[in-house]
């Protein structure tokens, strides 16, 4: 049984917005939607990019049972705001239990590690802070908007 309604429903945790002295800007969210076939978890990070440089993201949902699901996004030079998701997965176990880190480096990954940001609750490590929220439909936001 879902702990969520059926419908578009989504439940948002995440960590704080954090911007480096670089001028990368990110805040990390662990999103969770209920719908008839079960219920589904996914990472998304909302960044602004103002190095003036391409710089790479890598995204991971970390579940409860130790496994992750890990997404690189590339992040042009503009600075204009952008979004980087992991696919949906199917939830094991508590929902709460999910975590999500997003790592921000230049050069292609390669680079010195410029930003991480973490959801909040969940996995420990990922800890980022404090708010939480559910609302209809597909949370929107996040730095800049």
């Amino acid at each position: 049984r879902s702990p969520l309604p059926a419908g578009p429903a989504t439940a948002v945790r995440c960590g704080p917005e954090l911007t480096s002295p670089e001028g990368v800007e990110a805040q990390t969210c662990v999103l969770t939607q209920g719908t008839r076939t079960g219920t589904r978890t996914w990472a998304r990070t909302y960044y602004r990019n103002a190095t003036g440089d391409p710089l790479e993201a890598v995204l991971s949902l970390l579940a409860p049972d130790g496994g992750s699901v890990r997404m690189r996004c590339a992040v042009g030079a503009e600075d204009a705001p952008g979004t980087c998701e992991t696919p949906r997965k199917p939830v094991r176990g508590r929902p709460a239990a999910y975590a999500a880190v997003a790592e921000f480096a230049g050069r292609a990954g390669y680079g010195p590690l410029l930003l991480r940001t973490g959801s909040n609750g969940g996995g420990g490590a990922a800890d980022g802070g404090a708010g939480t929220r559910t609302g209809a439909g597909d949370a929107d936001g996040g730095p800049g908007n």
